[in-house]
Formats: structure tokens, C-alpha cells, sequence
């Protein structure tokens, strides 16, 4: 559901997509071909909440704020992965967000990062760009490969298919993605 609050309503156009039982509130803008999944809730309605262009929240994932003095913005081709937190933070482009990390409030995370399933980001601290995170509390363990670096776009990219496959935009005779 998309809900105003406070005169505040989510911003997004028709390349966006978002699953019907997403709850988007507030003052929320999400960029182009960005897509948003099932069970997400994205609350912005105690400071505002910014989602780049292709980038994917997926399913059971909250991103919220800190009251008035932290929004949370998200850049392009970040891929926050399901079950995560998001909160009160700002991610930079070209982010890996793993499957139930916790972002916790004024983190900042640079571009180009990957941070590994199940990793817990302490409030204030700083993920620099180029590297793999892991642990709680997260920690740098080491520097990403070329070939990493270049999946992270893959990632946003594919979620690009994958939405326009749930809005019917492509027609397609069967399944693309997995062989039978």
C-alpha cells in the first residue's frame, strides 16, 4: 500500500516497480526502474527516506529514519537483499547489501561495497569503498575483485528483469530465468 503522511506521499514513476503487499509511507522518493518487493515496508515519516535509480529492496526488508535528524538515502544500482534494516543511514551507488544485514543509524557505506549476509553496520561507522564487510560488528576483511566489483551492477540489472517480468512489460513464452 501507498500511504500519505502528514501530506507527505511517496514519489516514483512507472518504470518503478512495486509489489502489492509493499507498504511504502511518507515522504519517499525511489528513482527510475528501481523495484520494491513483497513485504517491504519503507516508513518515511518522521524525516525523508531516497531510493536511487535501478536499485531493488527486496522482500521483507525495513528501511525507516532517525526523528528529524537522520533520513536514509539509498544511491543507484544498490541491491539490499531480504530480511535487512535500514536505518537513519546513507548508502552510496553500487552497494551489495546481504541477506538480513542491519545498517544502523548515520553509517555511512561508499560505494562499491559488499557486505556479507547477516552483518550488523554500528551506528556512525564508515564502510569504505572497494572492500567486503562481514561480522557483527561489521568489519573490512578484504579487498573486492575486479569480477566482484562488476557484479554488483548485475545484480540491479537483473532485478530490472525481474520487475518488468511482474508488470508484464516483456512477454515471455515461458520461464527465462532458471532451466527446466
Amino acid at each position: 500500500m501507498i500511504y500519505e503522511f502528514l501530506k507527505s506521499s511517496p514519489q516514483f514513476d512507472e518504470t518503478v516497480f512495486v509489489a502489492p503487499s509493499a507498504d511504502i509511507i511518507g515522504d519517499v522518493t525511489i528513482g527510475k526502474e528501481s523495484s520494491i518487493w513483497f513485504n517491504v515496508t519503507i516508513r518515511g515519516d518522521v524525516n525523508y527516506i531516497q531510493i536511487g535509480d535501478k536499485s531493488n529492496v527486496q522482500d521483507n526488508v525495513c528501511i525507516h529514519v532517525m526523528n528529524q535528524t537522520g533520513p536514509t538515502i539509498i544511491g543507484n544500482e544498490v541491491t539490499i537483499g531480504h530480511g535487512a534494516i535500514v536505518h537513519g543511514c546513507t548508502v552510496h551507488d553500487r552497494v551489495l547489501v546481504g541477506m538480513n544485514v542491519t545498517i544502523l543509524d548515520e553509517a555511512v557505506v561508499e560505494s562499491d561495497v559488499i557486505i556479507a549476509a547477516g552483518s550488523l553496520v554500528p551506528p556512525g561507522k564508515t564502510l569504505e569503498s572497494g572492500y567486503m564487510y562481514m561480522g557483527s560488528p561489521a568489519k573490512q576483511t578484504r579487498k573486492l575483485t575486479e569480477e566482484e566489483l562488476a557484479s554488483i551492477p548485475k545484480y540491479a540489472t537483473n532485478y530490472i528483469k525481474y520487475s518488468r517480468a511482474y508488470q508484464q512489460k516483456d512477454q515471455y513464452d515461458e520461464n527465462p530465468f532458471y532451466n527446466k
